[in-house]
């Protein structure tokens, strides 16, 4: 990117520094001894980042990637259809297994990433931005967590916003509570928010935190084996070690969001039920109601109007908030203000008891954390490409800090009041006696029994919740889908609206076959097989945070960090050695191996390789940081290359 095409304070900060850069680069040339030699003459402290749309790279299909992931995707939704009581089969094995013996690595994966990603906030990396030196934020706050609520939201407040608390509190947890008691009505909130709250979050922000710092700090692709050149090196991370991972991350998306699109089908039928009059809806029906929301996404798809289609998602999260609020004002206001706040500290008192649950607890617990919390961590680590790739991409230019404490905590709060009027009012109904309400209501029920009871909203509501949760379900495939092509595109950000396509009946197929699996409790069919799915990214998750602290201990910023330390206490300790009270800091030379960077080798590879400028082929090309100018003379602006001094193109730096 030349400089005139930068932001103001991008281009004032970052370019100071790439003059600092340059000054340093020619001081170290009139030393008299020697000293290291630097990628484009610049020492790694003084690199002020690099963006993705500053790198010069071919996109593409990567055919590995997409026939591995699309072969093994297309092969079990043919399964599915044919043979569909085999997969049943061995997808209940498959589970009972994976629950029995690896439910352990879903409890301790999500304990560890939501404790790293607050010691990553409060440490020193959070000073760290998502960008280069001097960037600023591309979205308003405001609007950055209003995209973050609409991200990680789903269809979730409708369909178990009311229902979890509900069936906690008809039956808690066990080792917990009576059922229906008073306890087991607070317990219930906080074993809710449990599930939907830091940890969650924290998953997603491990992904995108670690996605958007390769991305908009290193100038890779936005690809998850982007993250892992640290650990594996550049050849494998863009190898089949990469390959690999971008596959599991496809796989898990696939399954996740399926998963997620299934749930709406279910909730829309529920809601055409009410509005037409009917008897419960058979799987053909829902089957019918998939196909429908597939031509949407299609539409969407192929026709350009995607960001129609999110326009109206996020008037989809005020008209779903309106209607929480609604229900706050026209039902039991009074119980609601006392509950959510209870329930809130329930939360924060149990949360360390509710993170110890395990098999070790008995053969109720183990079933308990099987269809309950290893669901929801499996879950939200299926979602974390999908969702961690998107805020990745709205986040850019923020601390790590920020971003970290953002996404972690405000959805959070916003999940805990939603849920908890949402959640509160239904186990107030039910415990009020009001009709509809029975302790073996089938989740899909719970909300229009809600809205039944409350005549303020039953003329309306039905019609405008099967609208939302159409358009969330088709905004889920759309995105989902854009992300895999993202995925099997190598990284581009503009995949082929073909590829695109593919991967949205991929996934509508494999939710259909969930949905048939599941027979009339098809919850348990999507549960199955997003834990199933999900335990080889389990691992990848823990690898992500392992790669990503490593990188961050080269970044420039902790290298200057560090020097500014070294320095300024061997100075303090000197100065006072010598002149007591009197005396000031000033920069000289100290000579080799007696500075502020005598414990360092910058020279080494992890500081100075990544901010090598390469062609499109990976070739090393000259770069002038305080220019912009590639030494080549390609033209970012056109994407090609200047026949002035065209011999310079086959000129190789010797940095």
């Amino acid at each position: 990117m030349t400089e005139t095409s930068e932001p103001p304070s991008r281009r004032t900060v970052g370019g100071e520094a790439r003059r600092a850069g340059r000054r340093a680069g020619e001081a170290f040339e009139t030393l008299d001894y020697r000293r290291p030699k630097y990628p484009h003459n610049m020492h790694p402290a003084l690199v002020p980042g690099i963006g993705i749309d500053e790198q010069r790279r071919r996109y593409g299909i990567d055919k590995v990637v997409f026939f591995v992931a699309g072969t093994l995707t297309v092969a079990f939704v043919l399964w599915g259809v044919t043979r569909p009581a085999q997969v049943s089969a061995a997808a209940d094995a498959a589970f009972t297994w994976v629950t029995y013996n690896i439910s352990w690595l879903f409890i301790i994966t999500a304990a560890v990433i939501l404790i790293a990603m607050l010691t990553l906030a409060v440490s020193r990396y959070g000073r760290i931005p998502l960008g280069t030196d001097g960037e600023t934020p591309e979205f308003s706050t405001f609007a950055w967590i209003s995209m973050l609520f609409a991200a990680g939201l789903g269809i979730g407040v409708l369909f178990f916003g009311p229902s979890e608390p509900l069936t906690h509190f008809t039956a808690p947890p066990p080792l917990t509570h009576e059922a229906e008691s008073t306890e087991a009505l607070h317990y219930s909130l906080g074993q809710t928010y449990f599930h939907w709250g830091f940890h969650a979050w924290a998953i997603y922000a491990l992904v995108g935190g670690a996605v958007a710092y390769a991305a908009y700090r290193r100038g890779r692709v936005l690809l998850m084996s982007s993250i892992f050149r640290s650990l594996f090196g550049k050849r494998h991370s863009e190898g089949l070690a990469g390959q690999l991972i971008d596959v599991f991350a496809i796989i898990a998306t696939l399954f996740g969001t399926a998963a997620t699109v299934g749930i709406a089908a279910m909730q829309v039928g529920q809601g055409v039920t009410i509005v037409a009059g009917w008897d419960d809806l058979g799987n053909t029906a829902l089957v019918i109601i998939m196909a429908l929301l597939t031509v949407g996404f299609i539409i969407s798809a192929v026709s350009g109007v995607a960001r129609g289609i999110r326009y109206l998602s996020n008037v989809n999260i005020v008209m779903t908030l309106g209607i929480v609020g609604i229900i706050f004002l026209a039902g039991p206001t009074l119980f609601l203000a006392n509950l959510v706040p209870s329930g809130l500290l329930e939360y924060a008192g149990n949360m360390f008891d509710m993170m110890s649950r395990s098999a070790s607890w008995g053969e109720e617990t183990q079933q308990f954390q099987s269809w309950w919390t290893v669901y929801y961590w499996a879950w939200w680590i299926s979602w974390s490409p999908f969702v961690g790739i998107f805020i990745a991409r709205i986040s850019r230019g923020r601390t790590i800090r920020q971003f970290v404490l953002g996404v972690t905590i405000v959805p959070t709060a916003l999940l805990v009041l939603s849920f908890g009027v949402m959640g509160g009012t239904a186990m107030w109904m039910y415990r009020e006696g009001y009709p509809g309400f029975s302790a073996d209501m089938a989740p899909p029920e719970v909300f229009f029994a809600i809205v039944e009871n409350i005549p303020l909203l039953a003329t309306w509501v039905p019609f405008v919740a099967i609208a939302v949760l159409a358009v969330f379900a088709i905004t889920a495939l759309d995105s989902a889908s854009t992300v895999m092509g993202i995925l099997s595109s190598r990284g581009s950000q503009s995949p082929k609206a073909g590829v695109v396509v593919f991967w949205g009946l991929v996934m509508t197929g494999i939710a259909v076959v969930m949905l048939l699996l599941g027979d009339a409790v098809a919850l348990e069919g999507l549960q199955q097989l997003v834990i199933i799915t999900a335990v080889p990214f389990a691992i990848i998750m823990l690898l992500i945070i392992v790669a990503w602290f490593k990188e961050l201990r080269t970044d420039p910023l902790t290298l200057r960090h560090k020097y500014a330390d070294t320095a300024v206490s061997n100075a303090v300790l000197r100065g006072v050695e010598q002149y007591g009270d009197n005396f000031a800091l000033g920069v000289v030379d100290a000579g080799p191996g007696d500075g502020a960077g005598a414990d360092v080798d910058s020279a080494h590879s992890d500081y100075t390789d990544w901010y090598q400028r390469t062609n499109a082929d990976g070739e090393p090309v000259g770069y002038d940081f305080e220019t912009g100018q590639w030494a080549d003379n390609y033209d970012p602006e056109t994407g090609e290359i200047s026949t002035v001094d065209a011999a310079s193109a086959d000129e190789k730096p010797s940095g």
